[in-house]
């Protein structure tokens, strides 16, 4: 499983994206695994809740003496990866990554396909480093999006529970596949997480029931993320070590429990695949 690269998506905002990543690369850095996440999202959202996490652990405000898109300039994105605890790495996102897709235009003013494929180039020599390498991008058809899934060697799709998350879901799958055809990518979905809106809601398991028969029973997380409102607290705290932090209740030991038990169903499933 060296340098397994794995993006987390879905075409609609809010379905739980950057949350499901985070909180993974997480556990799977409690678990031993050398992890990266890479936030491609211009909006930063990985990024403040990671830097809000090393903060909480260390007490001190993170300063940067260079933002992502420096490092891509300079081919080096190695110079901001950034360790948040042990095993855990970000490479963060910045307000000026918005420029990202027009320096790639500049930089290939001839080639789709090379703006496509130039972020897996930038990714490479980072997958000795590290297990697992897990990238959040925008709910969007977007040049982050083609660059994270042409360098990935998995997709997870999110998907909460509600008919539009669905739709983006859905469209998500065939978007892939015009990626594959396109530009060969090489890549496979790991796996449907499915995010509960409301706990046990009829319209949840109803739709929870569509999108089983549409992705088809194996394809579909069997751990489901349950709505905790402890993890909009995160947000705004930093993600609580519940063996570590003297602040940690029963509400931190429940989420640190769902998300032992997705990541060990995630390495589960990678198992398989690979086997």
């Amino acid at each position: 499983m060296a340098g397994t690269v794995i993006t987390f998506g879905n075409f609609k905002g809010g379905t739980g994206k950057t949350t499901n990543s985070a909180m993974i690369g997480n556990e799977l850095a409690n678990q031993g695994y050398k992890t990266l996440l890479i936030d491609m999202d211009p909006q930063a959202n990985a990024t403040s809740l990671y830097l809000l996490t090393k903060q909480r652990l260390e007490g001190e405000v993170v300063k940067f003496d260079k933002t992502l898109m420096s490092a891509i300039a300079d081919e080096n994105l190695k110079s901001i990866v950034l360790n948040i605890k042990e095993n855990l790495f970000l490479l963060p996102s910045f307000a000026d990554f918005t420029s990202y897709p027009l320096f790639l235009e500049k930089k290939f003013p001839n080639s789709q396909f090379d703006r496509v494929a130039y972020f897996s180039k930038l990714i490479e020599p980072l997958k000795k480093d590290f297990d697992f390498i897990l990238i959040d991008v925008p709910p969007t058809l977007s040049t982050y999006t083609d660059s994270a899934l042409y360098g990935s060697d998995y997709t997870i799709i999110v998907l909460q529970t509600q008919e539009r998350s669905l739709v983006g879901a859905e469209a998500y799958v065939r978007y892939l596949q015009e990626l594959i055809d396109n530009y060969d990518a090489d890549f496979d979905i790991l796996g449907v997480l499915p995010v509960l809106l409301k706990n046990n809601a009829a319209v949840d398991l109803s739709t929870l029931d569509n999108a089983t028969a549409s992705f088809g029973q194996n394809n579909m997380f069997q751990t489901l993320v349950k709505n905790m409102e402890r993890l909009k607290r995160y947000d705004l705290i930093g993600i609580i070590d519940v063996n570590k932090d003297p602040a940690a209740d029963m509400h931190d030991r429940r989420v640190a429990k769902l998300y032992k038990n997705v990541t060990d169903e995630l390495i589960i499933r990678l198992k398989e695949k690979e086997a």
